[in-house]
């Protein structure tokens, strides 16, 4: 059989016994040469969505955005009986099915052909059960290894039994933010999407017409819900809206869904069906790919890939994907279930250096036996990241309830619906900033293994570590003694900042000011300006911003250090008392130009007396009060000068 693949590739004719085994090739072609299409015009092939992704981005348009010559296509369509299957505009290649020996030779005869090479056997004409599984399956289970736990009160879904995996993630605390998917498109590539169209599961999905298209590159026809079930249950881990039992980690998006697979036989065709899909998702503006997929060995042997083969650069499924990343798409891909097997690595294209491949692990974060190892061939780390693959919470193909499957096929998704959320929230970062960012927030990110990566992703970690790549601060003294913080930060309603100061000899920083954000989240520019004039010359002063996002997350940027050297020739008489709410340390500002005698008393109100300071002034003088050891109410806090009250104001704590 090897020996009659030879001479098929070499003399490009074929014996009758050995031309019969196959009937799809693959055309790669020299260039694209007198294409009516050119990058300065890509409305002509490209969607106005896909164009901004690039601009957006600055994602240059190259020859791999043009589409194949047409009069190319047309030649070899005419060479005799052929069919064109489908066409790669990335890997410059045409997919085409014939039994013609010499058409097929016409074809590599043709001055712009670099060569033919078999893709797939004869089609065979098969209708598999939609309970077959994806070859090489994990083991089915039925039940969990930890069930549903209770979730938060003020969580804005109710996720039912698929809690675990969207908690392990901290998946609600992007939810609960209003980042649930919507604006972003995500396409999934897989078997088919069985019943997609009728279960309940996706009646959320129907009922806001989030699925907006379909094609099977397989039977290149639109319709894919009669299909294999393995894509629908994919779907529904990302979509899935059934409040109390079952949703999804990105139920407001919208969706692509492309079946490239063919579950009746096993040949790399399927990887340009991938490859086809890609670019048509990406030509149509498509955010994300799910792609729970994975290709090393074919129903014919000498197709089959060896580990040497996953390095990144080989396959074809692989090198569209990285394709699909340099155009700016997020790829999420799984990592395979052979863990378990002799060959036990990961397959491709979850190879791919640009990608975010995903391991599965169980409800209590112990890795699945059938989850491929890593690294690649040429060594790098992967799995990139890890989520609930063993007892994921799928849709039941008939019912559409939730039941209980295995797979890092069902962990990618997972993991590809929390990205979808987190891009959602920070569209000005690119695909890879994501990754990043998913990659730094896992639990193992300084000790990385070849079975989860870098570990289980904190959706919140790496909101905020966002977050901190976009502020922007700057701070510095004017000549009219006042410090000046400007910041630039993402931030939306609840979300507050303190501003803080640490002078010479204090052992912590005190809270001058709070600063509250207001309406969605975005980008805004707050400032702060810090009266000087109280304080001698010649000192440092650190200041620091304390970001708070929720009643358990609040973090710190970085310090900022100025030098006050010269004092103030002009002083303001003035009393200020700051900051209102406090939370640490109450501050009375008192600047006077003549010797006085100044008190700072503090009550309840109900006339307690709490604190009094006396002294004299001559100039400025800063009065820090402790509070944090106060019960949380309102005080009265009222400043005399020489017994005559001056001022009085009622402070929170």
């Amino acid at each position: 059989m090897k020996k009659c693949l030879i001479i098929i590739l070499i003399t490009l004719t074929a014996h009758t016994g050995c031309f019969a085994q196959f009937s799809r090739y693959i055309v790669q072609l020299k260039d694209k040469a007198s294409t009516p299409y050119t990058t300065s015009n890509p409305i002509q092939f490209l969607t106005q969505r896909s164009i901004d992704r690039r601009l957006r981005y600055n994602i240059p348009l190259d020859e791999t955005d043009l589409p194949i010559t047409p009069q190319y296509i047309e030649s070899i369509q005419s060479a005799g009986n052929v069919t064109i299957l489908n066409v790669s505009k990335w890997l410059n290649q045409v997919c085409i099915q014939t039994t013609d020996a010499a058409a097929l030779a016409k074809i590599n005869s043709f001055s712009f052909v670099i060569k033919s090479s078999p893709i797939a056997a004869r089609q065979a004409a098969i209708i598999a059960p939609v309970n077959k599984q994806l070859d090489p399956a994990p083991p089915v289970v039925t039940n969990p290894v930890v069930g549903a736990r209770p979730q938060g009160t003020n969580d804005i879904y109710d996720y039912g039994l698929a809690y675990p995996q969207i908690h392990m993630h901290n998946a609600e605390f992007l939810h609960n933010l209003g980042f649930r998917g919507e604006g972003m498109q995500l396409a999934i590539m897989d078997a088919g999407f069985y019943h997609y169209e009728t279960l309940p599961t996706f009646d959320s999905v129907r009922n806001n017409n989030q699925v907006l298209g379909t094609w099977d590159f397989v039977a290149n026809e639109k319709s894919v819900n009669e299909d294999f079930a393995h894509g629908m249950n994919c779907f529904s881990t990302i979509a899935a809206n059934l409040p109390g039992s079952f949703v999804g980690t990105s139920p407001k998006s919208s969706y692509y869904l492309y079946r490239t697979e063919d579950i009746n036989s096993e040949y790399p065709v399927e990887e340009q069906n991938f490859a086809t899909a890609a670019e048509r998702a990406d030509s149509l503006g498509v955010d994300i790919f799910s792609v729970s997929l994975g290709y090393n060995q074919f129903d014919n042997s000498s197709f089959n890939y060896t580990y040497a083969d996953m390095d990144g650069n080989t396959t074809i499924i692989t090198r569209a994907s990285d394709y699909a990343a340099k155009k700016g798409i997020l790829l999420v891909v799984a990592a395979g279930n052979v863990g378990s097997s002799a060959w036990h690595y990961i397959l491709a294209p979850a190879d791919a250096d640009s990608v975010l491949t995903v391991g599965a692990v169980n409800a209590s974060k112990q890795v699945a036996g059938f989850s491929s190892y890593g690294p690649t061939a040429d060594g790098r780390i992967k799995p990139d990241v890890a989520a609930i693959g063993q007892g994921a919470v799928v849709a039941n193909q008939v019912t559409g309830d939730p039941s209980y499957n295995n797979g890092t096929s069902f962990a990618c998704p997972i993991m590809a619906g929390i990205g979808t959320c987190l891009w959602q929230a920070f569209p000005e970062v690119n695909n890879m900033a994501i990754i990043d960012a998913l990659r730094k927030s896992s639990d193992k990110i300084n000790n990385p293994d070849d079975r989860t990566g870098y570990g289980i992703p904190d959706a919140k970690k790496a909101f905020v570590s966002l977050i901190k790549k976009l502020y922007n601060q700057q701070v510095s003294i004017n000549n009219n003694c006042f410090t000046n913080i400007n910041w630039t930060v993402k931030s939306a309603a609840a979300m507050s900042f303190l501003v803080e100061r640490k002078l010479p000899g204090e052992t912590s920083f005190s809270v001058l000011s709070t600063k509250q954000s207001t309406g969605f989240f975005k980008s805004a520019n707050f400032s702060y300006s810090d009266d000087l004039t109280a304080l001698p010359a010649g000192i440092p002063i650190q200041y620091r911003l304390k970001m708070n996002i929720g009643t358990d997350t609040s973090f710190y940027f970085d310090t900022a250090s100025v030098n006050y050297l010269n004092a103030c020739s002009n002083v303001t008489e003035k009393i200020t008392i700051s900051p209102n709410p406090v939370t640490d340390k109450l501050t009375v500002l008192v600047v006077r130009n003549n010797p006085t005698k100044v008190s700072v008393i503090i009550y309840t109100v109900t006339g307690q007396l709490i604190y009094k300071d006396t002294r004299q002034v001559n100039g400025a003088v800063s009065i820090a009060i402790p509070m944090k050891q106060l019960s949380k109410g309102v005080y009265l806090v009222t400043v005399y000068f020489d017994d005559k009250k001056q001022i009085t104001r009622k402070i929170v704590r």
